[in-house]
């Protein structure tokens, strides 16, 4: 089960008190003050890991703590500190704390310390001076960081499907990759993202995404709008999927863009592909189709599947990382609807 978003909650742990004691060994019944500090508490750090690929072991478990820190020792003898703990996340989560963004997990192996383990306490031999030789004092120790979070994750693959509902991307998927998604003749059959590794050759692959399909209105929530958008924006290149049935692809292409800049203009300005799909469809002898697609393809008779794969590639190789931050729930700003000739540069 692909899970997406969850909510946590991290303590670190408290530092241990410092001791107040008095040295006592034989013939020395008078010796001076030993009490040793406390050691300090564990803290709580996120990692990021490149074999998860979801959130849903955050589903039974929400509740971290590390341990708390010893009290000090006799004989100047500090207490153990607590030990740190470790909470794996996928690569590209993003995590907030209630004064918003704290950090984003981009890249594999990253360690960040998401609350720190309090300070051990001083015993009171730290504080003999030479009026006060036998102080009764010591500090306690401080209090461990505790967080609410929320963890966001958006996915970290190369190219992204993006298509209307039952465009064709879930299959394409599968015979572009191993994915097995689910597939069928109606529309959101995808509900969540699916992941495949493609290769181009023997020594050279990349991830693809198949993503909830788009309509009209997703950037505003309709649909699946926010759960695919969220993970559109990690993608380096796009893959525009349009289904050559359609009574209207020129409006279908139109629908897709318009959607993607209402979220976030920078999308329309990476590398993309725009292919027509399910041409196995077309009727034999009929006058291919005039549009703004770099490539056809047929998903069931794999013709130009190869040719794509080939393209994607060579748009891969040129395609910086997108490195993007939005605040949880962020909507974009309602702009002015797109003037009908903004998206139509491309159509011949």
């Amino acid at each position: 089960m692909f899970v997406d978003r969850a909510k946590i909650y991290v303590k670190a742990g408290n530092g241990g008190d410092g001791r107040v004691s008095f040295l006592r060994e034989a013939f020395r019944p008078l010796g001076g003050p030993d009490g040793g500090d406390g050691g300090d508490g564990g803290s709580v750090y996120l990692i990021a890991d490149p074999q998860l690929h979801t959130l849903m072991d955050l589903r039974h478990q929400v509740e971290f703590s590390a341990e708390h820190g010893e009290m000090g020792g006799r004989k100047k003898c500090s207490g153990h500190g607590g030990k740190d703990i470790e909470i794996r996340l996928p690569v590209g989560t993003q995590v907030y704390t209630e004064d918003g963004l704290f950090t984003d997990l981009a890249e594999p192996a990253m360690r960040v310390c998401i609350a720190e383990g309090g300070k051990g306490g001083k015993g009171n031999y730290n504080f003999v001076t030479a009026r006060n030789q036998a102080p009764r004092k010591a500090t306690l120790g401080k209090q461990g960081i505790e967080r609410n979070l929320l963890l966001e994750l958006r996915l970290m693959a190369d190219v992204g499907l993006v298509g209307l509902p039952n465009a064709g991307k879930s299959t394409l998927l599968s015979v572009l990759t191993a994915a097995r998604p689910k597939i069928a003749a109606y529309p959101f059959t995808t509900l969540s993202p699916n992941l495949g590794i493609v290769r181009p050759s023997e020594y050279s692959s990349f991830v693809l995404a198949d993503l909830p399909g788009l309509i009209e209105g997703a950037s505003e929530g309709k649909g699946l709008g926010y759960e695919f958008l969220r993970h559109v924006e990690r993608t380096r290149v796009l893959l525009f999927l349009l289904d050559c049935t359609s009574p209207d692809i020129k409006a279908d292409l139109k629908v897709l863009k318009a959607e993607l800049k209402r979220w976030n203009p920078d999308l329309l300005k990476r590398p993309s592909l725009i292919v027509l799909s399910k041409t196995d469809l077309l009727d034999e002898g009929t006058k291919p189709l005039k549009g703004p697609w770099k490539q056809t393809i047929s998903s069931a008779t794999y013709d130009g599947v190869e040719e794509l794969i080939q393209k994607l590639w060579k748009l891969l190789e040129g395609a910086p990382a997108p490195h993007i931050f939005r605040e949880p729930d962020e909507l974009p700003d309602s702009r002015e609807k797109l003037k009908e000739t903004e998206l139509d540069d491309e159509w011949d």
